[in-house]
């Protein structure tokens, strides 16, 4: 196992469709019912389309929109989903046309003056905008406090300053709509050691380290949470907090 701990960090586009958690499909059964219609709902930033095909278990029909060719032809297959090279500042949708806007992990990355510019265009009225983020994992005791560690102290200086958006649960960001209250909720899952060096090997700031020669940082960690994991076959628990600002356009 330790002559493998590099390969974590050297996945390809496909990785991130392997190994990103899924939100929970209350979630958007929740967005659905608070639309006006369910006639269509745009996913921006879509990435490979998990949450736009969650969308499509509950809208007749979804647009999942992201910039990045990568991501796009990793997307996941959908009836009703449609997926397009698009910007958050230039959505390919025609006016008043929209019932949801979604922007799952991403917000923190737009041109928000823009982008809310455009959500105004494509929407009908009561539509409903909801900037989604999920916040940093939670581990089992015995694995939590060394993960911790990486997150903030090794690789924390590779996060770009957007994360810190994420962080917060996108408390800070411009939210020019009449908010709606939405209940707390978690991201669960079961993962083995090898599911979860995938999921870590997805990150950004992961990424970045990389690039800047810090492969024995990333195979230390890799070691320290193989060792502590016990069996790397094991499934544990793993939460991550879901930060949701939910507001009528």
């Amino acid at each position: 196992m330790p002559g493998d701990v590099h390969n974590w960090f050297e996945q390809g586009g496909g990785a991130y469709a392997r190994y990103r958690p899924n939100y929970p499909d209350a979630l958007a059964r929740l967005l659905a019912q608070v639309s006006p219609d369910t006639r269509m709902a745009l996913d921006v930033g879509c990435g490979n389309g998990q949450f736009s095909c969650q969308l499509g278990n509950h809208f007749d029909a979804v647009v999942g929109l992201d910039t990045s060719a990568d991501q796009l032809a990793h997307a996941v297959s959908h009836e009703r989903v449609q997926y397009r090279a698009a910007s958050a500042e230039n959505l390919d949708v025609a006016d008043h046309s929209i019932s949801l806007v979604t922007a799952a992990q991403a917000a923190h990355w737009f041109d928000l003056p823009r982008f809310y510019e455009e959500v105004r265009r494509v929407c009908v009225a009561g539509a409903k905008l909801s900037l989604i983020s999920y916040g940093v994992a939670q581990l089992e005791a015995g694995l939590n406090e060394r993960f911790l560690a990486f997150y903030k102290d090794e690789v924390g200086p590779y996060w770009p300053p957007e994360r810190k958006l994420v962080d917060g649960g996108y408390a800070e960001l411009a939210f020019p709509f009449r908010e709606l209250l939405v209940p707390r909720q978690n991201l669960q899952r079961e993962w083995d050691a090898h599911a979860f060096l995938g999921y870590v090997s997805t990150w950004s700031a992961t990424q970045r380290a990389r690039v800047a020669g810090k492969e024995e940082m990333l195979a230390a960690f890799s070691r320290d949470l193989l060792a502590s994991w016990g069996d790397p076959n094991r499934p544990r628990t793993i939460i991550w907090p879901i930060n949701i600002r939910l507001g009528e356009v």
